[in-house]
């Protein structure tokens, strides 16, 4: 070392090389900066007893309601967001109670800002600082040929999938800084790599979403809030009803454990995402595809 400026935080260093018969061949100098490590934050990690919140939105779908079930059984309290289907939002209630942690039916359009900022209000209020998010929310997927595919189809998809994920994370993500920790888990489709016909306005805005999802997670991540998604392959849910069975089968087999997904196979990679274990990932998709797990 030659020296170091201590007002820039930069050393200077003096290089030689050598050849294999140890003869210099060249030398010359090199500025290096110093860059102090970040200290972690103390409030990183959920301390062990702290209560875990977790709010699922889209909870009365197939994998909602099995997402609400599993994180119960791992010790969240869960607020149970619905649209539509108050009757079964309300019995998932019970069924949470009954494993002895606290419920809450909240009811919004992720669509509306307003209607966000209420419902996360709310939760946080009745049962405590939302710990971890999970948005299950969908709408209806039609195949729709490209002839007939009007720019308002298009819309729908964006609306749900971008809008409704950007109003969540604007209201939940000043929540989440002030307690130093947060987790918010997407469901995606696997979809968008392995393309279907007729879904043009569909796969378009779950691969918005996967970009939405990365990009957040790297502005977010050094705050220590933490964000992932899920990425299934078919599972059988309502989602699919239409379906033809002969595709459902034709899928199945291809798969490495000859069966398309279950609600249940994708709500335990959720339970892994808003665990302490996955403290460490941001940014990563966990694909669920009957064998091919991967992250």
């Amino acid at each position: 070392m030659i020296r170091k400026i201590e007002r820039t935080q930069i050393i200077e260093l003096t290089t030689d090389i050598y050849n294999q018969h140890k003869q210099k061949v060249t030398t010359g100098t090199a500025k290096v900066k110093l860059i102090e490590q970040q200290k972690r934050a103390s409030k990183e990690i959920i301390i062990p007893g702290q209560k875990k919140i977790a709010l699922v939105v889209g909870s009365t779908g197939g994998i909602g309601k099995e997402t609400c079930l599993q994180l119960a059984k791992d010790g969240f309290d869960v607020a149970i967001h619905y649209y539509t289907n108050k009757e079964l939002a309300d019995k998932l209630k019970k069924s949470i109670e009954k494993m002895g942690c606290k419920s809450l039916v909240v009811a919004a359009d992720i669509r509306e800002n307003a209607q966000v900022e209420t419902m996360i209000e709310h939760v946080s209020r009745r049962l405590g600082a939302i710990t971890v998010l999970v948005n299950c929310a969908v709408t209806s997927i039609p195949n729709i040929k490209f002839d007939d595919l009007e720019w308002q189809s298009m819309h729908d998809q964006y609306e749900m999938n971008i809008k409704g994920s950007f109003n969540l994370l604007k209201s939940v993500v000043p929540r989440m800084k002030e307690g130093g920790y947060g987790k918010m888990i997407f469901v995606n489709t696997l979809a968008t790599e392995k393309v279907n016909a007729e879904w043009l306005h569909y796969i378009t805005a779950k691969s918005a979403l996967s970009g939405f999802v990365k990009a957040s997670a790297v502005e977010l991540s050094p705050m220590g809030i933490r964000i992932n998604q899920v990425s299934p392959g078919m599972t059988d849910t309502e989602l699919i009803a239409d379906v033809p069975e002969k595709v459902r089968l034709l899928i199945a087999a291809q798969a490495p454990l000859r069966r398309i997904a279950t609600p249940n196979d994708v709500a335990g990679a959720i339970s892994f995402l808003a665990s302490e274990k996955s403290d460490y990932l941001t940014g990563e998709t966990i694909r669920v595809n009957g064998g091919q797990t991967m992250i």
